[in-house]
């Protein structure tokens, strides 16, 4: 199992304040989830989380966004952060703070409605910003193929870098495979992960990479190195 824990980072012409704020609202949020009782945990995953019946009904519409500032656990939210923390900052820094909002906001909401589609008469709600942070991974990917990720090996205990392209190449291929496995009719897999999420936050990202590799000319010094 390997983890992420720095990247190449870019000098571009945006401090990634966004992408730090984003991370502080999660952890505030979750404190907060964990300072109530079991029973007021519950009725918030419930009533902000999003539950793919309630959307196809009509309901709750709101919950396609906050169902990603909420969290099932501590390995849940230190997880997610380190992505966000690793991969979002290079993405700010090119395409500056309100565009990254929308874009951070767009894949949550790529995400959600993916996780919907797949699972139109689910009653469990969808709790995390894996979502958003696919996009952001996907985004990556196109953006920064080349730039160097250090990931941590758990087996040997040491860290290695290794080419983006690699490391989420292999995510994305991990997630698709997983979720393909998951609405299999006859499959007894269940993970309680939203994979669909996943992937339509990734898919969201790598259309948002594109369209921003067009705008920033293959020339520009910020992703040259990416290619």
């Amino acid at each position: 199992m390997l983890f992420p824990i720095g990247d190449e980072d870019v000098t571009g012409r945006h401090k990634p304040l966004i992408t730090y704020i984003l991370i502080g609202m999660n952890v505030l949020v979750f404190m907060f989830q964990v300072s109530v009782s079991s029973g007021d945990q519950l009725a918030l995953v419930m009533h902000y989380g999003v539950i793919p019946k309630e959307i196809m009904q009509g309901d709750n519409y709101i919950t396609l966004l906050t169902s990603t500032f909420l969290h099932a656990g501590w390995m849940h939210l230190i997880g997610n952060m380190l992505f966000l923390w690793v991969f979002a900052d290079n993405i700010e820094s090119i395409i500056g703070r309100i565009p990254f909002l929308f874009f951070y906001l767009g894949g949550g909401l790529a995400a959600s409605l993916a996780h919907i589609l797949f699972n139109a008469g689910s009653s469990i709600p969808a709790v995390g910003a894996s979502g958003a942070i696919s996009a952001v991974l996907g985004a990556y990917l196109v953006m920064f193929p080349a730039s160097r990720i250090k990931v941590f090996f758990v087996i040997f205990l040491r860290s290695y870098y290794m080419p983006a392209l690699y490391f989420l190449g292999i995510w994305g291929l991990q997630q698709l495979i997983n979720g393909f496995i998951s609405i299999v009719p006859t499959s007894a897999y269940s993970s309680g992960v939203a994979w669909w999420a996943h992937i339509g936050g990734f898919v969201f990202g790598l259309a948002a990479g594109f369209y921003i590799r067009r705008v920033y000319e293959p020339s520009s010094p910020f992703i040259e190195r990416s290619k």
